[in-house]
């Protein structure tokens, strides 16, 4: 009792300072003890709080409120107040479901695989392509992070600040979420705690007042209500995090070479020249940002102002699993789930993306709870179509006792939100506005009601007293794009997909639709009519029109021929020299069409482990075989080009494989200098995975090992082992590999350069490279290489210059004489090196002749 005595007399002085009338009576009588006691600091919190609760049992909630701040200080009660409104806009996720009530975050929240750094390449290939590629990597090479430690430095980046973090994920993936759950822990004190305000920022918000003027701290009111005018001049001197989401939905410029500069936060600016001021740094230069994107959209950020790039991966294997248990919430039930979808490989790699895993839980758990045996979806068209059927049931539920939408108003919905969906993807929109509505003809009050008869397809969102609208994932306007422009044709006459799309006087094949479709898809830039165009296809079977008919969706019977005409026209661009992100789309297509007969026969022969021999001219069976080796489930650690061809032809017909393999064997078969540099490139690309190359019994020679060093010297190149015996390799090429093993960053730790006519001149430019701290390198051989005593001293100098890393050393079938083995044995002693492993064997003069060859 002393202690919340004493604890009152403390806070009844902060009281009294403020509102002497009250305390006036009591001045010459004091109810609490004469003497003053020592309290320590936790005493002293837990005595704030029973004042405070008696205070506002009183009704004293003003007084309670002055009493909080003197003891805290303002910037305290902001940040309470701040995490309050941030947990109660982020505590529950956005996702809708049969249920009345809203979904807890953290009950569903399943972790991402997110890395550091990106794939550096121009994306020319679909978002679903990109991801199924991202997973086809090797996580060896990779490395994770967790989301809340986006701003540490990794243990090799210590002493680098980390201001501006871009993370990049294609859609669907979970970007937003991640955003939502790294605000609620921060909300819920769980993470991040040396940040001490989060401001966050949609892009899709920010939109909206595009074209008004504020100053830093009006727009920050607008987005954090209580923000006090003291407190925002005083940012500077807090650590403060603002989250961007969504730059791939800006429609602002970024101007950020014309915009005007602004470093003072009262002053008043464009939105846009707001942003680009706090991303270059001329605003809050202390304050951190958090940047999210899609691919496409990164490049509108310079990379000059980001410390640190990372991607989004989605979900992997065991967490595909987990994320179905969770949200299923029925084990058994889940497993159900869990195998149908393994068995269709197309749907599994989809399942990378967390919405995608959300529709076929959605699909597949209703299914697979009603019936043991029924029919599952088996491709992408078919998935969709039950997910509309799931749709509208749960629309018919809901309405049945007011008023039951006949099937012209259900054809009128889908076909309303198929334009929207068509028209904005040529655009390239993910998110409308109400003049984006407007455009397209739907009366905004209209796209409402369709938000709420089909909230699992089309979203409305109130952002800063306006509408905002999407399509619940790219996928599903894709989808509704397809059926859309399908529909048009079939039943109303009218080709979407020409320049001037007029009504046909005559009914045509759907094949010409099919062709014209096809045809944009191979001429798209991006890829971002693959998945669009497989939905079409999709869509012409007959199981599919059955299925849109049982949704009142008019449709037209089917043509068998234009089918057979769709396929072989497909196979026909097969055949082209498209490249592999085309053709590999094009399967997909010819899997949606129900035709597995190009893909079939090459898998036949793959799993009889006999040698495919592969015809040059034959592109469609090199496409067949490509395709089956990057999406088979198991695939290859190991690409032997032998096993198919021995041409150059047939290296750069298996080059997407050879890029995505751990392992190329593609030795004697006929190379030349000039297949380097293809090889080259692979070796510096951000998604090779090789580690292990063998290019011997090739002639490549001095010029090919040159271009072949581009590559190695590349921060990309993860090799690791390189053969390159009987190459035609003199000195010349030696001193390119030197510079290689020189490379700080080489993984290079096995060489072999047997059997090339090297002699000693090349052996001194090679022992510059070997004897460099930096080099890592544990294997050498030059066996058969023309080697002397002269040869000797220099890699006796390298060994004692650099003796921690190379452990073996094979010179054996070289001309070293008594002398040299001495000079290497005594530097081995001297230098403490690390070499266990040193062959001398066959050293006489016998061996010392040019031209003299070893048996292979």
């Amino acid at each position: 009792m002393a202690l919340v005595k004493e604890a009152l007399r403390a806070h009844t002085k902060v009281l009294s300072a403020k509102h002497k009338e009250m305390f006036e009576e009591d001045k010459q009588e004091d109810v609490l003890d004469d003497q003053p006691m020592e309290i320590d600091e936790e005493s002293k919190e837990a005595a704030l709080k029973i004042a405070l609760h008696i205070l506002r049992s009183m009704n004293e909630d003003e007084h309670a409120h002055t009493l909080e701040r003197s003891h805290y200080g303002e910037m305290f009660m902001y940040q309470k107040k701040l995490r309050s409104f941030l947990k109660s806009k982020n505590e529950f996720i956005s996702e809708v479901t049969t249920q009345q009530w809203p979904v807890p975050l953290k009950t569903i929240y399943t972790k991402l695989y997110l890395i550091e750094g990106d794939n550096e390449e121009v994306n020319k290939e679909h978002e679903v392509r990109q991801i199924e590629t991202a997973f086809n990597r090797r996580k060896s090479s990779e490395t994770q992070i967790k989301f809340e430690d986006i701003f540490k430095p990794l243990p090799n980046e210590q002493g680098k600040p980390i201001r501006t973090v871009l993370t990049k994920g294609i859609a669907g993936i979970g970007k937003t979420v991640s955003v939502q759950k790294f605000i609620l822990d921060w909300s819920e004190e769980k993470t991040n705690q040396d940040i001490q305000l989060l401001f966050s920022l949609p892009f899709r918000e920010l939109n909206l007042i595009k074209h008004e003027r504020r100053s830093l701290m009006e727009l920050l009111y607008d987005f954090s209500p209580g923000l006090e005018e003291s407190l925002i001049t005083e940012l500077k001197n807090f650590k403060v995090l603002f989250v961007l989401d969504g730059l791939d939905e800006c429609r602002l410029p970024l101007d950020f070479k014309g915009n005007k500069k602004c470093c003072d936060p009262k002053q008043s600016a464009s939105v846009d020249e707001l942003l680009t001021n706090l991303i270059v740094g001329n605003l809050l230069p202390e304050a951190k940002l958090w940047i999210t994107t899609r691919h496409a959209a990164a490049s509108c950020i310079p990379q000059l102002y980001v410390d640190r790039m990372t991607e989004i991966r989605g979900f992997n294997n065991l967490q595909k699993e987990e994320y179905f248990n969770k949200k299923i919430g029925d084990e058994t039930l889940a497993k159900r789930v869990i195998a149908n979808i393994k068995s269709a490989r197309s749907l599994y790699i989809m399942c990378h993306v967390p919405v995608f895993c959300w529709i076929s839980s959605i699909v597949l758990g209703e299914m697979c709870a009603k019936a043991a045996g029924g029919k599952m979806p088996k491709t992408l068209t078919q998935m969709y179509i039950y997910f509309l059927s799931h749709q509208t049931t749960r629309k018919q539920v809901k309405y049945s006792e007011d008023q039951q939408l006949d099937s012209q108003e259900n054809y009128k919905v889908f076909m309303s939100l198929g334009k929207l969906a068509f028209q904005q993807l040529e655009k390239g929109n993910l998110i409308f506005y109400e003049e984006d509505l407007r455009e397209c003809g739907i009366d905004v009050k209209e796209a409402s009601v369709y938000s709420g008869v089909c909230t699992q397809v089309f979203r409305e969102e109130c952002c800063m007293q306006h509408k905002v609208f999407c399509f619940v994932h790219l996928s599903v306007q894709e989808f509704l794009a397809a059926l859309y422009v399908h529909v048009m044709y079939t039943v109303e006459g009218v080709n979407l997909l020409i320049e001037e799309p007029k009504q046909m006087t005559q009914s045509k094949p759907v094949f010409d639709l099919h062709k014209a479709a096809v045809d944009r898809a191979l001429q798209s830039e991006n890829g971002h009519l693959d998945l669009f165009l497989r939905f079409l296809l999709g869509l012409s079977l007959e199981s599919s029109q059955d299925l849109l008919r049982g949704l009142k969706i008019q449709v037209e019977t089917s043509n068998t021929q234009s089918h057979w005409e769709t396929i072989e026209y497909i196979k026909k661009e097969v055949n082209q020299s498209h490249p592999p992100e085309k053709y590999i789309n094009l399967f997909h297509c010819l899997n949606e069409l129900n035709d597995h007969s190009l893909v079939e026969e090459i898998q036949t022969h793959l799993d009889s482990d006999r040698d495919l021999v592969m015809d040059d001219r034959s592109a469609a069976k090199w496409a067949a075989l490509v395709f089956v080796l990057l999406t088979s489930p198991e695939k290859p650690e190991e690409i032997d080009l032998k096993k198919y061809s021995r041409t150059k032809t047939g290296l750069l017909k298996l080059l997407p494989a050879i890029k995505a393999s751990m392992s190329a064997k593609l030795d004697d078969c006929n190379l030349t200098a000039d297949c380097s540099e293809v090889l080259a490139s692979i070796l510096s690309s951000s998604a090779n995975e090789l580690t292990h190359l063998n290019l011997s019994d090739n002639s490549l020679q001095d010029s090919g090992i040159e271009h072949l060093c581009i590559g190695l010297q590349s921060q990309n190149c993860r090799l690791k082992t390189l053969r390159l015996n009987r190459c035609g390799l003199t000195q010349k090429g030696c001193e390119k590999l030197a510079s290689v093993l020189s490379c700080p960053t080489s993984h290079l730790r096995e060489l072999d350069l047997s059997d090339n006519n090297i002699e000693d001149s090349g052996v001194q430019l090679l022992s510059t490279g070997l004897g460099n701290v930096c080099c890592k390198l544990e294997t050498l051989r030059l066996s058969f290489c023309n080697i002397t005593e002269k040869g000797c001293v220099s890699l006796a100098w390298a060994v004692k210059s650099n003796p921690s890393h190379l452990s073996e050393l094979d010179l054996s079938y070289n001309h070293l004489g008594e002398s040299g083995v001495k000079l290497i044995s005594e530097a081995l002693e001297e230098g403490r090196s690390e070499l266990t492993k040193l062959r001398v064997d066959h050293n006489s003069e016998h061996w010392f002749k040019p031209g003299l060859r070893r048996c292979k």
